[in-house]
C-alpha cells in the first residue's frame, strides 16, 4: 500500500493550497480517508476525514469553514482544499487510510499512512 501526499509549499497568510493524496495497492473505495498534521514539537493531530463514498466528512474545529476534503474514487485520490491559511496551520500534512469503519479522529485507527507534505504559512 502506498499513499503519496503532495501539494504542500510556502504560502502567505490568507492564501490557499490544495493537497492531494494518491493511493495504490488497496481497494481505495473501501477505505475512509483522513488528513492529519504535525507541527514541530507537537503531536500529530486530526484535521479532516471523509467516508468511503464521500457522503460524510468531518473537520477539526480549528479548520472548519476553511478546509474542504473531497475524494475521487475513480482516480484513487483524496484532496484537501485549504483556504484562509493561518501561520498556525504550518505543519507536515499526512493522508491516511482508516483501518475500519467510516473514519475516525484517532491516529491509531488508521492502518496506512503517506509520507507527508510540508505546508508553511508565513505571516
Amino acid at each position: 500500500v502506498q499513499l503519496q501526499a503532495s501539494g504542500g509549499g510556502l504560502v502567505q497568510a490568507g492564501g490557499s493550497l490544495r493537497l492531494s493524496c494518491a493511493a495504490s495497492g488497496l481497494r481505495f473505495s473501501s477505505y475512509a480517508m483522513g488528513w492529519f498534521r504535525q507541527a514541530p514539537g507537537k503531536e500529530r493531530e486530526f484535521v479532516s476525514l471523509i467516508s468511503w463514498l464521500g457522503g460524510s466528512t468531518g473537520y477539526a474545529d480549528s479548520v472548519k469553514g476553511r478546509f474542504t476534503v473531497s475524494r475521487d474514487n475513480a482516480k484513487n485520490a483524496v484532496y484537501l482544499q485549504m483556504n484562509s491559511l493561518k501561520p498556525e496551520d504550518t505543519a507536515v500534512y499526512y493522508c491516511a487510510a482508516a483501518s475500519v469503519g467510516p473514519g475516525s479522529r484517532e491516529v491509531n485507527e488508521y492502518a496506512y499512512w503517506g509520507q507527508g507534505t510540508l505546508v508553511t504559512v508565513s505571516s
